[in-house]
């Protein structure tokens, strides 16, 4: 086993002050790693990462239970649209959605899949009851684009 070091840093001076900050995680017991770099054709939807629970139940599926923490990061020049596939249930088909905008350069970072996400259209309340990370999916917004995936498990 493994300890993967995370370090999150920011350097910005604004009137003369340091406003940067850094920021480090220790994440322990990593055995698994998935590194990819995907380039995802234009106009097309591109599944970069999928989680169950029995990892044999889909294609290139990690195991849920093991994600840790899970790194996104749009490599090139244009902007993507990063969705997360949420379940509803364990080991259920995705039957919710989030889509966030990514920037070129920028990443989304995101710990434990398994129980780690929740959405709501009713109303604008927090929601504590955490579902699963079905699936990631890239939508290149007309062009095409190249992103790294990294997850620790």
């Amino acid at each position: 086993m493994a300890t993967l070091n995370v370090t999150i840093s920011e350097e910005l001076t604004l009137n003369g002050a340091d406003r940067g900050s850094t920021n480090t995680l220790a994440v322990a017991s990593v055995t698994q790693v998935y590194h990819r770099i995907v380039t995802c054709p234009a106009s097309v939807d591109t599944t970069i990462a999928t989680f169950q629970t029995a990892t044999n139940t889909s294609d290139n599926a990690m195991d849920i239970d093991d994600a840790k923490y899970l790194r996104v990061t749009n490599l090139g020049t244009q902007l993507v649209n990063l969705s997360l596939q949420v379940a509803g249930g364990e080991d259920g088909t995705p039957n919710m959605s989030t889509t966030l905008l990514l920037a070129a350069g920028r990443s989304f970072v995101m710990g434990a899949v398994n129980d780690g996400i929740a959405l709501s259209d009713a109303n604008a309340n927090i929601v504590a009851a955490l579902t699963d990370l079905e699936s990631i999916l890239i939508d290149p917004v007309g062009n095409a684009v190249t992103v790294e995936v990294f997850i620790a498990s």
